[in-house]
């Protein structure tokens, strides 16, 4: 999934040991999403990339990110990742090389938009095993009864006293 939007706050970066021994480290901010309606997220870099990701408040970039909730002690907690980062280019990728590799990973994104592989031309009409049939019109042929006259009665009928 990709998140457009600009970076508002640098929560830092946060690191300890696991239950197993090892170090862990990672570095948390928080996005605003472009549109009418902004919405704040915060998401994290976990491990080396928290390093080598060259985030800066008030920039604008593109994040590719994996959302997973969980559930502890009867409650859901929504943890949102970041994997890849590039700056934001409005209307989709920039093409390639119109920005430097350095500091902005570039694992997991294609290096142009998507394009499909193969081009479909029109097809040409299937034959129809029968031809439609044209529903028989009541009323002479019109598609709509008569309209009623600004009394209501039906002037081609007197005998009929139904306002429609």
């Amino acid at each position: 999934m990709e998140i457009d939007g600009k970076i508002i706050l640098d929560l830092g970066m946060q690191s300890g040991i696991s239950k197993a021994g090892n170090q862990w480290k990672k570095k948390e901010w928080v996005l605003e999403t472009f549109g009418q309606y902004p919405k704040k997220v915060k998401f994290h870099v976990f491990g080396d990339k928290a390093d080598t990701m060259n985030i800066e408040v008030g920039n604008s970039y593109t994040l590719s990110v994996d959302v997973e909730s969980r559930e502890f002690n009867d409650r859901w907690y929504t943890d949102i990742s970041c994997y890849a980062v590039r700056p934001y280019v409005p209307g989709g990728v920039p093409p390639q090389g119109a920005y430097p590799q350095q500091g902005y990973p570039q694992q997991g994104y294609p290096q142009q938009p998507y394009a499909p592989q193969q081009t479909y031309a029109p097809q040409a009409a299937a034959p129809q095993p029968y031809a439609p049939q044209a529903a028989p019109q009541p009323f002479g042929g019109d598609a709509f009864p008569p309209a009623p006259t600004p009394d209501g009665y039906d002037a081609g009928d007197s005998t009929d006293d139904l306002p429609f």
